[in-house]
Protein backbone atom coordinates (compact mmCIF):
# COMPACT_ATOMS: atom_id res chain seq x y z
CA UNK A 1 0.00 0.00 0.00
CA UNK A 2 1.06 3.44 -0.48
CA UNK A 3 2.77 5.78 2.08
CA UNK A 4 0.22 8.83 2.37
CA UNK A 5 1.06 12.19 4.41
CA UNK A 6 -1.90 15.25 4.15
CA UNK A 7 -0.50 18.23 5.11
CA UNK A 8 -2.98 19.56 6.88
CA UNK A 9 -4.37 22.57 9.47
CA UNK A 10 -7.30 21.58 12.03
CA UNK A 11 -9.62 24.21 10.64
CA UNK A 12 -9.38 23.57 6.56
CA UNK A 13 -12.61 22.49 5.51
CA UNK A 14 -10.94 21.02 1.96
CA UNK A 15 -8.22 18.82 4.59
CA UNK A 16 -10.94 17.07 6.63
CA UNK A 17 -12.82 16.40 3.27
CA UNK A 18 -9.37 14.53 1.99
CA UNK A 19 -9.31 12.90 5.66
CA UNK A 20 -12.82 11.69 5.46
CA UNK A 21 -12.51 10.32 1.76
CA UNK A 22 -9.70 8.31 2.91
CA UNK A 23 -11.02 7.29 5.89
CA UNK A 24 -14.13 5.93 4.05
CA UNK A 25 -12.23 3.82 1.47
CA UNK A 26 -9.87 2.48 4.10
CA UNK A 27 -6.63 3.63 3.49
CA UNK A 28 -4.42 4.62 6.19
CA UNK A 29 -2.45 8.12 6.45
CA UNK A 30 -0.02 10.42 8.60
CA UNK A 31 -1.58 13.97 8.93
CA UNK A 32 0.96 16.21 9.33
CA UNK A 33 -0.46 19.61 11.30
CA UNK A 34 1.31 21.81 9.43
CA UNK A 35 0.07 24.75 11.97
CA UNK A 36 1.74 23.19 14.80
CA UNK A 37 4.73 22.81 13.81
CA UNK A 38 6.84 25.02 11.70
CA UNK A 39 9.39 22.02 10.25
CA UNK A 40 6.17 20.85 8.90
CA UNK A 41 5.12 23.44 7.13
CA UNK A 42 8.50 24.15 5.42
CA UNK A 43 8.74 21.01 4.09
CA UNK A 44 4.89 20.87 2.75
CA UNK A 45 6.57 24.01 1.09
CA UNK A 46 9.40 22.55 -0.25
CA UNK A 47 7.38 19.53 -1.58
CA UNK A 48 4.51 21.42 -3.19
CA UNK A 49 5.74 24.67 -3.55
CA UNK A 50 2.50 25.94 -2.51
CA UNK A 51 1.46 27.77 1.45
CA UNK A 52 -2.05 26.10 1.02
CA UNK A 53 -3.23 23.28 2.70
CA UNK A 54 -4.19 20.04 2.00
CA UNK A 55 -1.68 18.86 0.23
CA UNK A 56 -1.15 15.55 -0.09
CA UNK A 57 1.81 13.14 -0.57
CA UNK A 58 1.21 9.75 -2.36
CA UNK A 59 4.52 7.47 -2.90
CA UNK A 60 6.21 10.67 -3.46
CA UNK A 61 3.73 12.35 -5.93
CA UNK A 62 2.66 15.55 -4.77
CA UNK A 63 -1.60 16.35 -4.63
CA UNK A 64 -2.36 19.81 -3.81
CA UNK A 65 -5.62 20.86 -3.07
CA UNK A 66 -8.38 17.62 -2.80
CA UNK A 67 -8.09 16.23 -6.14
CA UNK A 68 -10.56 13.32 -5.71
CA UNK A 69 -9.99 12.03 -8.97
CA UNK A 70 -6.44 11.81 -9.09
CA UNK A 71 -6.48 10.36 -5.84
CA UNK A 72 -8.48 7.21 -6.80
CA UNK A 73 -5.99 7.18 -10.06
CA UNK A 74 -2.92 6.69 -7.72
CA UNK A 75 -4.86 4.39 -5.82
CA UNK A 76 -6.67 2.38 -8.11
CA UNK A 77 -9.64 2.83 -5.87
Amino acid sequence: MAEIKVYSTPTCPYCKMVKQFLEEHQVAFAEVDVSASQTAAEEMIAKSGQLGVPVIELDGQVIVGFDKARIRQILNI
